[in-house]
């Protein structure tokens, strides 16, 4: 009887051990998959969020050239200075003469930054998506109004990479242009007389 019942305690002794194994081993289990789920779903939100507040419009909903037949090239062709001013801020003249001096050759002659291409390459203007009236035209409709990126898409037929890349870039060789400008720069008046006549212009 004792070798019997000390057999019994041995046996149920090493089925509290498998089982308690076994049940470790599937809380383990269990654990991974919860936190499997988890991560899986978490994307899942997390990726319908994105779409949700993504509002860029891609390449097939923009017209095919943004060269040719867009918003920009209208207003462009127009030569209207009451739709130059309304929209730049500057008449055809003063649109020109930034265009003539300076802003035109940095456009054509100068790499625009990228990630992905080397900085001291060879600029290809032809290849870009506008030139440099229309960079110029997108700057200047960046910095006189609060339209939203996805105006500045449909105005000028680009797609949102391209918008952001140009604005910066132009924003850029647009400083070092003014910067040569004579008629941009802020002089003060330096004698009694130009002092005089700063007043009398007031």
């Amino acid at each position: 009887m004792d070798d019997a019942a000390a057999f019994i305690m041995l046996q149920s002794s090493a089925n509290d051990a498998n089982y308690a194994a076994d049940n470790e081993q599937y809380t383990t289990q269990l654990s991974a998959a919860v936190l499997v789920a988890g991560a899986e779903a978490g994307r899942l939100i997390r990726s319908e969020q994105r779409l949700e507040t993504q509002s860029y419009l891609c390449r097939p909903q923009l017209p095919p050239n943004p060269r040719y037949a867009t918003a920009w090239e209208a207003l462009h062709s127009s030569r209207s200075d009451r739709a130059y001013i309304t929209t730049m801020g500057f008449d055809v003249a003063t649109f020109e003469s930034i265009v003539e001096a300076g802003f035109g050759e940095r456009w054509n002659t100068q790499t625009i930054p990228r990630d992905d291409a080397a900085l001291h390459g060879n600029p290809r203007p032809g290849a870009r998506s506008l030139d440099a009236c229309g960079a110029l035209g997108l700057v200047l409709h960046y910095l006189n109004s609060t339209m939203s990126k996805i105006s500045l898409q449909q105005i000028f037929a680009l797609i949102p990479s391209t918008v952001s890349r140009y604005i910066q870039f132009g924003l850029l060789i647009l400083r070092d242009t003014l910067r040569k400008m004579k008629d941009a720069a802020i002089r003060w008046p330096q004698t009694d007389q130009e002092f005089q006549d700063h007043k009398l212009n007031d």
